[in-house]
């Protein structure tokens, strides 16, 4: 990750596309309105309303866990599939468009016919994320960061925090330390949960004439100084293969529905995965992963993962473009080996 320069304006993307109403009397935040859905919040929590069946229906989320998940929505730009903000709410990427729905893979509403979805184009849907981020958080609040590196989400609106949701991801073309690729991280500190974390760096000894042809760095020190939690950065990127470390600590803020296999490798100490059904959310299994197992995602489930200590986590992403439409049309089969 690395830091955008502080602009007072929301964003420039799209952002003449924003609607927003003034900001509220007693509470300071402004509402937002995307297609038929309109956001909203409190003191503590955040409202999303939408039309069904002639009325309008809602749900709440309490205030920090809906900034989290919308923090990384944007940052991942929707990332591969669905992030679900919780049971209720949440996008599925079309790589240009964006579904945003409420209850659509939520089995209960679902059957209740009380789910909608409405798709917006990419622009437009993160410009007004944006802008609900520089609105709703307060100064002191950071959406990526774990409960103890931060302060509070609520209470009535309190300054601004431009710094912290303006975080943008540096495109790794191969490798970062590179010449010309995104650089390591040597000015950040060293996270207090990974103080033991070696920072030496490895000696390349090439053979004369092969000096720009092999390349390393420590891949510990480099997420030891990650400011920020389940934010994966590429380090690797070998045509569509990509490698996607991060670090973890306590809760995955979103459910992540996958539309195409993931592999996770445990590099370090813990994470309690709860694994669902994509569609309707019913529960398939616990996971727990220990330094060094290895486990497959399918991409027919949404996962979170618990973490009590800080954890370090490397993520395989096959980013070939046409797989969503490969394993949705039933061609390829959800999980990656059959025995």
């Amino acid at each position: 990750m690395a830091m955008m320069e502080n602009d007072d304006k929301p964003t420039s993307f799209a952002a003449d596309e924003v609607e927003s109403s003034q900001p509220h009397p007693v509470t300071g935040y402004r509402q937002f309105k995307l297609g038929a859905f309109e956001f909203s919040r409190d003191e503590y929590f955040a409202r999303v309303a939408w039309p069904a069946k002639g009325e309008t229906h809602s749900h709440l989320m309490p205030a920090d866990a809906f900034l989290r998940a919308v923090m990384r929505d944007v940052a991942w730009g929707f990332f591969y599939g669905w992030v679900n903000f919780d049971e209720v709410i949440g996008t599925r990427n079309h790589y240009g468009k964006v579904d945003l729905y409420a209850g659509t893979f939520n089995g209960v509403l679902k059957e209740a016919g009380v789910d909608y979805l409405e798709t917006f184009e990419t622009p437009r849907i993160l410009a007004t994320f944006k802008a609900i981020l520089h609105d709703w958080v307060n100064e002191g609040f950071d959406p990526f960061a774990a409960p103890e590196e931060t302060g509070s989400a609520f209470g009535r609106k309190h300054g601004s925090n431009v710094e912290a949701i303006e975080r943008f991801r540096v495109a790794t073309k191969r490798m970062p330390g590179l010449p010309e690729d995104s650089p390591l991280r040597d000015d950040l500190p060293v996270n207090r949960h990974f103080a033991d974390v070696a920072q030496d760096e490895p000696e390349i000894h090439a053979e004369p004439g092969f000096e720009s042809e092999l390349h390393a760095f420590n891949l510990f020190k480099y997420l030891s100084r990650s400011d920020v939690t389940w934010n994966p950065s590429v380090t690797s990127v070998c045509k569509a293969s990509l490698f996607c470390p991060t670090t973890e600590e306590f809760i995955l803020p979103i459910f992540h529905g996958n539309d195409r296999v993931e592999w996770f490798l445990q590099l370090s100490d813990e994470i309690v995965w709860d694994i669902a059904d994509k569609n309707d959310g019913a529960p398939r299994a616990r996971i727990t992963m220990r330094p060094g197992d290895v486990c497959a995602m399918p991409a027919d489930i949404r996962h979170q993962g618990y973490a009590t200590k800080r954890s370090m986590l490397l993520v395989w992403e096959n980013a070939t473009p046409d797989l969503p439409q490969r394993y949705e049309s039933g061609e390829l089969k959800p999980y990656p080996v059959e025995f």
